[in-house]
């Protein structure tokens, strides 16, 4: 049985993904650490998705960092068994929030030193809040793309990030966006004529071909999965043709994909 904590929903409560879920009915509960702990499954949810009840001597948080796997992605052989220097690896240098189920993989790509060089070069480096959730890898399922529905997830805009990336429109600087979750948080707090405001909150802006982007100029980003809505993101911004001749010379050249992967920059 598999558990992936998605939120948490207050008084020792959490929405998490239950794999398999038919085993996980409205009753059904969990033994955890060794019998230390369980979880019963109060509501379930679509898609696999449960609303549990943790009982557990120890905080939650305190649980999983004691017992819990980190959340590799399933086509990383070592998901079941994370080594150590994964925790790690697998997040952003950057990274000072918890609630992404998983890892912004652009970021990934950024060290400490990359960032004092950029710093140096002139480029200002501002930060935004999105915690990924699970509808981010979600395949798209229906028949027509507008149909597909992408679930809320937590982001924020700090005024000093939102006072920037405005002064840098202003004086024609580009708006380099690091992963396309980046990119949606800033579309997301960005107005009609590209104003960007401080904002929290669930951000639920699905973009897909047709979009106009009124902050992002140029985007970072990994190669992702087909029928994702990150590469339909990516093909809005860099139009169709371009991103699949662009994934085409990548299956020719043998590059890496998904989160430890080769990364692009698009102008």
């Amino acid at each position: 049985m598999e558990l992936l904590m998605l939120r948490p929903l207050g008084g020792g409560r959490w929405e998490a993904l239950v794999r398999p879920g038919k085993r996980c009915g409205f009753g059904a509960r969990v033994t955890l650490a060794g019998g230390a702990a369980r979880a019963t499954v109060l509501e379930r949810r679509a898609l696999g998705v449960r609303a549990i009840e943790v009982e557990a001597p120890w905080p939650v948080d305190e649980l999983m960092e004691r017992h819990g796997l980190l959340p590799l992605p399933p086509y990383i052989e070592r998901h079941d068994a994370p080594k150590p220097e994964d925790w790690e690896r697998y997040q952003t240098v950057y990274a000072t929030a918890k609630g992404s189920v998983a890892a912004p993989t652009a970021g990934l790509h950024f060290t400490e030193k990359l960032l004092e060089r950029l710093g140096a070069a002139g480029v200002e480096v501002h930060r935004v809040t999105l915690h990924v959730g699970v509808g981010t890898f979600r395949p798209i399922r229906a028949a027509a793309v507008e149909q597909h529905r992408l679930e809320p997830e937590g982001a924020q805009v700090g005024a000093a990030t939102a006072e920037a990336v405005n002064r840098a429109r202003t004086e024609g600087r580009r708006i380099i966006s690091v992963g396309t979750t980046t990119a949606r948080t800033l579309e997301w707090a960005a107005d009609e004529t590209g104003r960007v405001r401080a904002r929290s909150g669930g951000a639920d802006l699905f973009i897909y071909p047709g979009h106009r982007f009124r902050v992002v100029d140029a985007l970072v980003t990994n190669f992702h999965l087909p029928r994702s809505t990150l590469l339909l993101l990516v093909s809005a911004f860099a139009g169709r043709d371009l991103v699949l001749d662009s994934y085409c010379h990548a299956v020719a050249e043998g590059y890496r994909f998904y989160s430890y992967g080769d990364a692009m920059l698009i102008l």
